[in-house]
């Protein structure tokens, strides 16, 4: 159940319908998703957030579009976000990502998950080979 409720009409605010048509150019699609509508209720809230998830997922960079979608995907299932988890899965597949990718980022996942509890359980030492300083002087 959400905190709050969802605006009525919330393009009726220009701010709020500028960045909902920047959304829609920017995808491609007439498609705003719920977390936008949701965030209409705080114009200024709205436009950060949509200036910051702009510039990280949809501009072009080093990582491609599908391993962005992945390591988002990723940090929500660490911190229990459904609603990022589907979001991004849903757009890791529209950006190409296949069943075998998304079961081995499934494995990634699962595994690193142990890992750091086991590592957080036993609290075992960073090897100083690890240290960038370390690795910058090789």
């Amino acid at each position: 159940m959400s905190t709050i409720s969802r605006p009525q009409n919330p393009e009726e605010n220009l701010r709020v319908k500028s960045v909902f048509d920047d959304i829609r150019a920017t995808r491609g699609s007439d498609f705003i998703n719920n977390l936008w509508y949701y965030l209409a209720f705080d114009p200024e809230l709205l436009e950060n957030t949509w200036r910051d998830v702009k510039e990280v997922m949809a501009k072009p960079s080093h990582l491609d579009a599908v391993t962005k979608e992945l390591i988002y995907a990723a940090v929500s299932i660490a911190n229990s976000c459904e609603y990022c988890i589907h979001s991004h899965t849903a757009a890791a597949r529209a950006q190409g990502m296949t069943d075998k990718q998304y079961a081995e980022f499934l494995s990634i996942v699962s595994l690193a998950g142990r890992t750091n509890n086991l590592l957080n359980g036993i609290k075992v030492p960073v090897d100083k080979e690890f240290d960038h300083e370390k690795i910058i002087e090789k």
